[in-house]
């Protein structure tokens, strides 16, 4: 129940992240997630790790891996496990791209070295 609740609360709060005026709209964001990773990757963007980039890609994973740490046959808490990933690497990708879209605009205007 306490899980749930949490990520009932970290979902909230990527969606008034992402919704508050002033910040990049969900569609920049999104379009701005292969930019970001070849940045990192690059060792251009400081804003993110490659452990941070590495976790996130260990989401995916777990999500499209037909192994799973709960078994889907167990219905609610299989699911549920999923769905919780789900969650997190939504809320994560999300907020990080954001960030990230925010330094990029930076950078264009000459206020952050790349």
């Amino acid at each position: 129940m306490m899980a749930k609740a949490a990520r009932a609360a970290a979902a909230w709060k990527t969606y008034r992240e992402v919704t508050k005026p002033g910040t990049p709209g969900v569609l920049s964001r999104v379009r701005a997630i292969p930019r970001m990773i070849g940045a990192v990757m690059r060792g251009q963007y400081d804003g993110m790790g490659k452990g941070k980039l590495a976790l996130l890609a260990l989401g995916v994973v777990y999500i499209v891996s037909p192994i799973d740490v709960i078994p889907d046959f167990l219905v609610l808490v299989g699911v549920a496990d999923d769905f919780g990933v789900f969650l997190w690497l939504i809320a994560s990708l999300l907020g990080e791209s954001g960030r990230y879209v925010d330094w990029e605009h930076k950078v264009i205007a000459g206020q952050v070295e790349s």
